[in-house]
């Protein structure tokens, strides 16, 4: 299971890629090239820094690249307790939103939900 992680924080995409791969999954980190966007993956995790704003159309972008692919978008703008695929989730045009700071155990619930475990 392969996941792709747009994220630019170096610190925050590290843990997250180390979170993802002792789970199991394999990770790479995204790039809106045409040379990366051929390999299918199964989810993209997507770090949105302002999502009332620009968030929209980097989402736009990604989600073109990888078509029908499902994403999490994650932003330290979406307040604790936001509901994962509520009326946030459904304007962004993601089938789920996490808050960061990000807690292990909520991303990895989040990873499993939309496409299980690794085997």
């Amino acid at each position: 299971m392969d996941i792709v992680i747009y994220e630019e924080d170096q610190l925050t995409r590290n843990l997250l890629c180390e979170w993802l791969k002792e789970a199991g999954y394999g990770v790479r980190r995204g790039a809106l090239d045409e040379a990366q966007c051929r390999h299918r993956a199964d989810l993209v995790i997507a770090s949105v820094y302002r999502p009332k704003q620009s968030g929209n159309g980097w989402l736009h972008d990604i989600q073109a690249a990888h078509p029908g692919m499902p994403v999490i978008a994650i932003s330290g703008q979406f307040r604790s307790g936001l509901s994962a695929d509520g009326a946030t989730a459904k304007a962004l045009g993601v089938q789920q939103v996490i808050a960061k700071p990000l807690i292990r155990a909520d991303l990895l619930a989040a990873v499993r939900a939309m496409i299980g475990t690794p085997p």
